[in-house]
């Protein structure tokens, strides 16, 4: 089949790299424009633009898809579907039926668990223990369409968001795959959501980020997990901010009191509503990760030192 393929972050690459590699054929690619990123904010492409032009392939890059450009350009590459993977806007109403088999997206949850931008995140900050991913066609409504096939995957105790979407990335890459091969051999048919199990999983911020140590451990794990690496986990040290890594729960320490810092030889405790959790990495203000008995070593932190409070 005919593809125009629409998707920006490295996960829909992934995807990407699978479809260029199956029996179909990507004749073009829909991304989001160049964008500031990294510390510098130079205006870079996404890695499916990056990944599109090393191919040879054409990439189209609207602002909105209301552009009478794109609109037009759509209608002439004459596409049997569309397959969508982070692709970053919503698809028009009266798009979604100019591909013969309409827009396919490929969705990180088990659907309809975890319907919106921030579907891997959300399943880790709730303690899943399972999750996946789905193929269903686009309509209207967010993500709500019909569902063609779905793959589960484990959620680890030690997984952040980064290893869990790197794992999924693979795994849904296959299953778009076999979606659109089974479309095309016209074996396949979209099966309606089930009314019950819906949850929704909006963007994190920045302040979904901050750690509050008044939590339980497991809590507090599981949010600087969800966060890991976007938006970031942190909290404060002496009104400056503090980058956190993963950290790991001590239930075997002497309590400490939320936030309140404990400066070991090896180890640095931190203090929550339930036991203490040793820090990992942290990113002070300005500077690199470092391990963190080796940061407050530096920073010179003393018993006394509490995390979370402005000074």
């Amino acid at each position: 089949m005919r593809l125009l393929f629409a998707g920006s972050p490295a996960p829909a690459a992934r995807a990407l790299a699978a479809l260029l590699a199956s029996r179909h054929e990507v004749v073009a690619v829909l991304t989001r424009p160049d964008a500031p990123a990294g510390r510098g904010r130079a205006t870079s492409p996404s890695a499916v633009a990056a990944a599109a032009r090393d191919a040879g392939l054409e990439v189209l890059a609207p602002t909105t898809l209301s552009e009478p450009a794109f609109r037009s350009r759509l209608a002439e590459l004459a596409v049997d579907v569309a397959p969508v993977v982070a692709y970053g806007a919503l698809i028009p109403a009266d798009l979604l039926d100019v591909p013969t088999h309409g827009w396919v997206n490929l969705h990180f949850s088990v659907l309809p668990a975890w319907r919106g931008a921030a579907p891997v995140q959300h399943a880790v900050l709730a303690g899943d223990e399972v999750t996946g991913a789905s193929t269903f066609r686009i309509e209207a409504g967010l993500d709500t369409g019909p569902v063609f096939g779905t793959v589960t995957e484990p959620i680890g105790a030690q997984d952040t968001t980064g290893d869990l979407l790197d794992r999924l990335a693979g795994i849904g890459s296959q299953l778009l795959v076999r979606t659109l091969d089974a479309l095309e051999d016209g074996i396949l048919a979209a099966v309606p959501q089930p009314a019950d199990g819906v949850s929704y999983a909006p963007k994190l911020t920045t302040d979904d980020g901050r750690v509050r140590w008044e939590h339980p451990a497991h809590l507090v794990d599981r949010r600087i997990r969800a966060c890991t690496p976007a938006p970031g986990a942190w909290t404060t040290v002496h009104g400056a901010r503090l980058g956190l890594g993963p950290v790991r729960p001590a239930p075997e320490a002497e309590p400490l009191a939320a936030g309140h810092v404990r400066v070991g030889r090896r180890e640095v405790l931190v203090g929550t509503g339930g036991f203490p959790v040793v820090l990992g990495t942290v990113t002070p203000a300005g500077r690199r990760p470092m391990a963190a008995a080796d940061w407050a070593r530096g920073a010179r932190l003393g018993d006394d030192a509490v995390l979370g409070v402005v000074a």
